[in-house]
């Protein structure tokens, strides 16, 4: 299985392509996943096929703004260059994040883009009484200006304020007003709610500010009185929600925890939502006077993000630990395009921890094999073959499916639990599947490592390859199969229909969530997900056909658009026709030559013997 995968391979000769010259900087090449996440990226973006030029180009400039945006590894490397006074913590680099130099390349901000800065300059504009700071950030060139929001006034007194030179600051929901100073250009952001000042609890300074405005109220104070204001300092972020919809409203949900272990929940709405990309789980955060509320039904007490309340955050600093590349890149040697000479050129690799003590392998250079898991791993990715599927049969546990995951070195439980059900598009035995995001564990009573994920937790990236459009176009991303070469992988092969008088086309209803047939009872039924859709079927083909090429042929079978694309008519236009032209019509087919993916859907299951189609056609394109 996966003996000289067309898709790795490309992926290692990107990498290869974008990695330093020098082999002692082996540490410092793009991290395999987001290689990964980034060609897939372009590929959902160009839908009708990649070329290597296309490719490379999205990546090299990509990895040129990562490296310039102060990645993991660039930022490791270039600490060692700088003054005492000018290093900046090892925290989490968080999602979203732009730099200054980036804006002014584009011109553009996006309003749920983070900007993570430090403030050059506060003054007042001549002749007004508005606050403008002037920010840099560590990694760009550019300085930008920020009209400073009114509910920030206080915080800015020329002589005693706190929003000062050098004070670090977290930015989002900005928009741009372009301005000319002198000959050149120079850009100024617009004021904006959204702001947090970060602190630290080394500087003497800012320990005072926590211990003097911070420490007298406790979460477990919090209630709805009116009249009454709070300065509460949690200790922990625990937990960062999904995003949620309440009619016409966004929500985010963020769990706090202070010292004595008292948790309560913290609520964004409607645009206040991006303030969760300023957030990471473990950091400590600070609110004065926030909004309190509670839930009429269960007397719950919240906390929001009123038209007063200010923000600091203490950032989760990262510990790091000696990852052995050795052992990991062993496994090479199951691929037979790899060599010795392919190999590492590094024993070990510096990984950051994430909050609770795991090692965080998103930003790991090399590929993870499924031998090389172990538990405390957090962020790892896994690519392989689905081969088993346990669907949930109990209420209780009705939003937790778990794949069975092989690549050549073994097989893994990816235990995926959702908030609702099943949200990641289609998925079947046979199909061959990238996720990351995922969390090691190791499981006591059988001694074996599984792996997890949780929707509310977000940060998952799920690609079903097998599924990919633009994988049949592009031809460095696959290897071009003839049907006596079907194995274990997905294949895509050159066919034609055959023997078109034996088909076999019926009509189902399909759960568009999942794209699995739903069975009418009392009403529609997902046969996958186990919920009710009634209100989200759509009607399709499920189809048998014999496809055959030059070296053979095979019975194979397909469902949805698929199928629709095989027969090319839609179920509406087929089922309209009058029986006789519907007998009649598959015999227009034969002979239509389509380029197809194929995967083995029986791939650990015994197979009946009457079941002879073991094929299905998870794409299909019809070609000249």
């Amino acid at each position: 299985m996966e003996v000289d995968d067309p898709f790795v391979r490309f992926i290692d000769y990107a990498i290869s392509v974008l990695s330093p010259p020098d082999p002692d900087e082996d540490a410092n090449k793009p991290p395999w996943s987001w290689a990964w996440g980034r060609i897939i990226k372009t590929c959902r973006a160009y839908s009708s096929g990649v070329t290597p030029a296309i490719l490379l180009s999205e990546l090299s400039q990509a990895w040129a703004e990562n490296q310039r945006g102060g990645g993991y590894y660039y930022s490791q490397k270039k600490k060692k260059k700088k003054r005492p006074d000018q290093l900046q913590k090892n925290r989490v680099k968080l999602p979203d994040t732009v730099t200054i130099d980036t804006i002014y390349d584009k011109n553009f901000l996006s309003f749920t883009t983070l900007l993570q800065v430090v403030i050059l300059d506060v003054f007042l504009l001549p002749g007004t009484n508005f606050y403008m700071l002037t920010l840099g950030d560590f990694w760009s060139s550019n300085t930008i200006d920020l009209y400073l929001h009114r509910r920030f006034y206080d915080l800015a007194d020329l002589k005693n304020g706190i929003l000062k030179k050098g004070r670090e600051l977290l930015l989002t929901g900005c928009y741009l007003r372009p301005t000319t100073r002198g000959s050149g250009r120079h850009l100024r952001l617009l004021p904006t709610e959204y702001l947090l000042l970060i602190l630290d609890e080394d500087e003497d300074d800012d320990a005072m500010l926590l211990a003097a405005q911070f420490c007298s109220d406790s979460l477990a104070s919090v209630s709805v009185d009116e009249g009454v204001s709070y300065s509460l300092y949690a200790r922990w972020i625990e937990s960062i929600g999904s995003l949620e919809i309440q009619g016409s409203l966004q929500k985010k949900q963020i769990t706090l925890v202070d010292n004595d272990n008292f948790r309560i929940k913290f609520l964004l709405w409607g645009d206040q939502v991006v303030l969760a990309n300023c957030f990471s789980v473990g950091s400590w955060l600070a609110l004065d006077q926030p909004f309190v509320s509670s839930c009429m039904e269960s007397e719950e007490i919240y906390l929001e993000y009123g038209s007063v309340t200010q923000l600091y955050i203490v950032p989760f600093i990262r510990h790091e630990e000696q990852v052995s590349v050795a052992s990991t890149q062993g496994s090479k040697k199951l691929t037979t395009t790899a060599d010795s000479s392919q190999g590492p050129k590094v024993s070990q690799v510096t990984l950051p921890c994430d909050s609770r003590g795991a090692i965080d392998f998103s930003n790991y250079p090399f590929r993870l094999f499924v031998a090389d898991l172990r538990d405390k791993m957090s962020n790892i990715s896994i690519y392989g073959v689905v081969t088993y599927i346990k669907k949930p049969n109990i209420p209780e546990s009705s939003s937790t499916f778990s794949l069975r995951v092989e690549d050549p070195t073994g097989g893994i439980w990816a235990n995926l639990h959702f908030v609702k059900s099943w949200s990641l598009g289609k998925i079947s035995i046979g199909h061959t599947v990238y996720i990351a995001g995922l969390t090691c564990a190791a499981i006591t009573k059988c001694q074996s490592i599984e792996v997890s994920w949780d929707e509310k937790d977000g940060g998952c990236l799920f690609v079903n390859l097998s599924c990919l459009p633009a994988l049949l176009n592009s031809s460095c991303l696959h290897k071009a199969s003839t049907l006596s070469d079907l194995s274990a992988n997905t294949h895509v092969c050159r066919i034609w229909l055959d023997q078109i008088e034996h088909c076999d086309v019926s009509l189902r209803y399909f759960h568009t969530s999942c794209g699995h047939i739903a069975t009418q009872n009392s009403g529609f039924e997902c046969n996958f997900c186990g919920c009710d859709c009634n209100d989200d079927i759509v009607p399709g083909f499920h189809l048998k056909v014999t496809i055959a090429d030059n070296t053979g042929k095979v019975l194979a079978w397909c469902t949805g658009h698929t199928a629709t694309e095989l027969l090319q008519i839609s179920p509406d236009e087929f089922f309209n026709l009058p029986e006789e032209e519907q007998m009649m019509y598959p015999s227009s087919l034969e002979h239509e030559r389509f380029i197809v993916a194929l995967v083995n859907s029986k791939q650990g299951t015994v197979v009946e013997e009457d079941d002879v189609s073991i094929w299905e056609i998870t794409q299909a394109l019809k070609s000249d």
